[in-house]
């Protein structure tokens, strides 16, 4: 039987269902898998406003971008220390750029203008991506970074790294308009230059990467949708059926592309280029720059001559060196930077109602630690780590509510941490014992019966309470819940009001009182023929009967 057109079509399900079923099946056979491209509108759930309400807001805040470079620079001192002159060129690089997206947005574009695309030089740990996500919360726009050397490792190169302007577009909620006004920043670019006298070698991931950012960063159409994702592709077949029209291309000229690395070895080149080219007493005073005066000199030359094509670093006009930091900074860090690491900590402890305090000599004493580190500010989260992993681990079980971070706590943690459980530990037995000295103190107002609890049972209870988790006043109350009856029973026959638990008492209650209770039937019985007065305090105590009168 031959099925007609039209019994076709009302058997196929319309794109929306088509949707669902795709979703369904991916939720049930890849659910471990990100499935942001497979939900029914495609946008991402979870924004905090409406993608309209967002977009709108994005865009008009470009259209008045009024910031000027030191408004640009006082904010990110707030987050990043040191690093000034590269701050002031990033600053009026970015203020350059997003004005002239203002006027691109009036429709009064400079036709000639050059994308300011950024290279940022400089070791590890120094802010370089702080300062740039710094920004970009600033002017509002969206923000991707990305490792260069993830693009060396997929064995095909091009299409890779246009994901990076497809990653735009997702984090604008799939708006094409806000996308193009974004900043992508690609870490680690020096992996991908390529090794120097190995130009004859296949470079899949050198100058392969470099060709196929070219494009990117001058202005080039992406499609939004990537050739290796199926699901967007069947979303365009299925809008291309519906005869949807939408934007289907991300232009990128007016994306900004900033680039940095750690360059080891760029140095080298550029002291032997000074070397060439300076004489006689100039040239002893060149070879006494440090490093950073020297990665300030760098040229165009010295990129070429590190591995990039030409065509590549002429796409990166501007130039923003950052220097290493020193122990001041790093301990400039950790007490005024908005961003420094305590601040995490301070909150971490604080989620368990614990207070930290830090102490002068003890931030200074993490920031010389940290300098030993040679990672920059990447090394205070290794300092601080080694330092707090076992406070983070101790105290939100115990009673410290707050404590001292000093140079004590810093160079000796461990003996540190002990002492402050220690101390603590004092203070709860003091608490336990006031606590055991009020219960025999009700157990006699409430039942005319004397407890005298010995030392040696007082640790034993309290050692009890502290290895159950449990308060000693619980531990009081499971182990001797029949004492009332059977200390009333024992004075009833014997007349006795007063009884001493030692550690054995302590130890196995209920035996002890099982003990007394039968001596003291004997002692029933004997006293019919041998009457034997009340015993006195004075009188010998702890025996495992009631004691009698020769």
């Amino acid at each position: 039987m031959v099925m007609r057109n039209e019994d076709k079509k009302k058997d196929m399900p319309t794109p929306e269902e088509f949707q669902k079923q795709l979703s369904d099946f991916m939720k049930e056979h890849f659910s471990g898998f990100p499935l942001s491209g497979f939900g029914p509108t495609g946008k991402n759930q979870s924004s905090a406003a409406p993608p309209e309400e967002s977009k709108e807001r994005s865009i008009e805040d470009l259209k008045s971008f009024e910031y000027r470079p030191k408004d640009v620079k006082a904010y990110l001192d707030r987050f990043v220390i040191k690093q000034d002159e590269a701050k002031k060129v990033l600053s009026v690089a970015l203020c350059d750029h997003y004005h002239h997206v203002r006027l691109a947005l009036e429709g009064k574009e400079a036709p000639n203008y050059a994308k300011q695309n950024i290279i940022l030089i400089g070791p590890t740990g120094v802010g370089k991506t702080y300062l740039i996500r710094s920004v970009a919360d600033l002017i509002g726009v969206p923000f991707v970074k990305a490792d260069a050397t993830k693009f060396s490792e997929t064995g095909y190169v091009g299409s890779d790294v246009e994901d990076l302007v497809r990653e735009l577009y997702r984090r604008s909620d799939n708006d094409v308009q806000r996308a193009q006004f974004g900043i992508v920043y690609l870490d680690e670019v020096d992996k991908i230059a390529m090794a120097r006298n190995e130009a004859g070698s296949r470079d899949v991931s050198g100058r392969g990467v470099q060709t196929n950012l070219l494009k990117l960063m001058e202005e080039t159409d992406v499609s939004i949708r990537s050739p290796q994702d199926m699901a967007s592709q069947i979303q365009a077949m299925m809008e291309a059926q519906r005869g949807k029209k939408s934007s289907s291309s991300i232009n990128t000229k007016h994306i900004l592309f900033i680039v940095s690395g750690a360059f080891d070895g760029l140095e080298s080149i550029i002291q032997r280029r000074i070397n060439e080219a300076t004489i006689g007493f100039a040239a002893s005073r060149q070879e006494s720059l440090d490093d950073d005066a020297i990665l300030a000199s760098v040229q165009t030359k010295d990129l070429i001559e590190y591995g990039f094509e030409p065509e590549f670093v002429g796409r990166l006009p501007v130039r923003v060196v950052c220097h290493s930091l020193g122990q001041d900074d790093l301990y400039h860090i950790l007490q005024g930077s908005e961003g420094s690491i305590i601040r995490q900590y301070e909150q971490d402890f604080a989620a368990y109602g614990i207070d930290v305090l830090y102490k002068t000599d003890g931030l200074k004493r993490i920031a010389a630690m940290a300098a030993e580190e040679k990672t920059g500010a990447r090394g205070l989260m290794t300092v601080c780590e080694r330092i707090f992993r076992h406070f983070k681990y101790e105290l939100p079980s115990s009673e410290v509510k707050r404590f001292e971070v000093n140079q004590a706590v810093v160079d000796t943690p461990s003996e540190e941490l002990k002492k402050l459980l220690a101390t603590q530990s004092e203070r709860a037995r003091e608490m336990s014992l006031d606590i055991l000295r009020e219960i025999t103190t009700r157990f006699h107002d409430s039942h005319g019966i004397a407890l005298a609890l010995e030392p040696e049972a007082c640790d034993h209870l309290i050692e009890l309470a502290l290895s159950k988790s449990l308060s000693v006043r619980e531990i009081w109350q499971d182990r001797f819940k029949d004492y009332q009856f059977g200390l009333k029973l024992i004075a009833k026959n014997t007349g006795q009001k007063r009884f001493v638990i030692d550690r054995k008492a302590a130890e196995n209650p209920d035996k002890q009182l099982s003990d007394w209770v039968v001596a003291s039937y004997r002692d029933q019985e004997a006293s019919a023929d041998h009457p034997t007065p009340e015993p006195t305090p004075e009188s010998p105590q702890g025996d495992a009967q009631p004691p009698k009168t020769p």
